[in-house]
């Protein structure tokens, strides 16, 4: 298996600079990552460096609480699109899939996959760490009826990232044919294995150097 080809290369830290950036699409484009995930700032640039490769470039939206109104998750969406994105990760509202507001959160998927028809896939993060597991479920269905490309399972910025029992209840969830993204303390050969193994079919992770490193070894 080529594991590159599933990894989404991540650098979301509010510190990272241009350099940083920079070494990031280098490095994307020498191992054939699936993508760069970046924050909404640097699209521009990564989409300029990444222009002649087969890297997408992958950006976030009502990142990381998800508590933006869905106007602006749209808007957000349709600018990053406009600056190169090829991928959009959406945080849902989970305030609201946890007051069973179920329309709302199906409407704010929907709408950022419309915005983003055609032109960017759509990855949904469920931010499993938070939910019951009956609302991880709930959140998958919904990402599904919407249309969403893939579910993800974490920002990465809240307790905890993926685990290989969230990723085996979202592919149950979801089915075999829409993704799922395992994002979140992704670290070495065992964790992306395993959660391969889980079914996922993305790997978010900051660590992609190494984990390469160790699977060459």
């Amino acid at each position: 298996m080529n594991f590159a080809k599933l990894i989404d290369h991540t650098l979301l830290s509010p510190v990272s600079n241009e350099k940083e950036i920079i070494n990031l699409c280098q490095e994307a484009k020498q191992h054939g990552f699936a993508s760069v995930c970046v924050n909404p700032a640097w699209v521009s640039l990564s989409a300029e460096l990444l222009r002649d490769s087969e890297v997408n470039v992958c950006t976030v939206i009502g990142f990381p609480l998800g508590a933006n109104t869905l106007e602006t998750k749209v808007f957000e969406t349709i600018n990053a699109i406009k600056n190169g994105a090829t991928e959009i990760d959406t945080v849902i509202n989970i305030g609201a899939l946890k007051d069973k507001n179920y329309t709302l959160v199906e409407e704010e998927i929907r709408s950022v996959v419309d915005a983003a028809k055609g032109k960017a896939l759509v990855k949904v993060i469920i931010e499993a760490c938070l939910l019951t597991n009956e609302e991880k479920v709930k959140a998958c269905k919904l990402s599904v009826k919407a249309g969403a490309d893939y579910v993800k399972t974490s920002t990465g910025f809240s307790l905890y990232g993926a685990t290989v029992e969230d990723v085996a209840i979202m592919r149950k969830a979801v089915g075999p044919n829409i993704g799922v993204k395992a994002s979140g303390g992704v670290r070495d050969k065992d964790d992306i294995k395993s959660m391969v193994d889980a079914g996922a079919s993305r790997i978010g992770t900051s660590s992609a150097i190494r984990i390469l490193g160790e699977l060459d070894s």
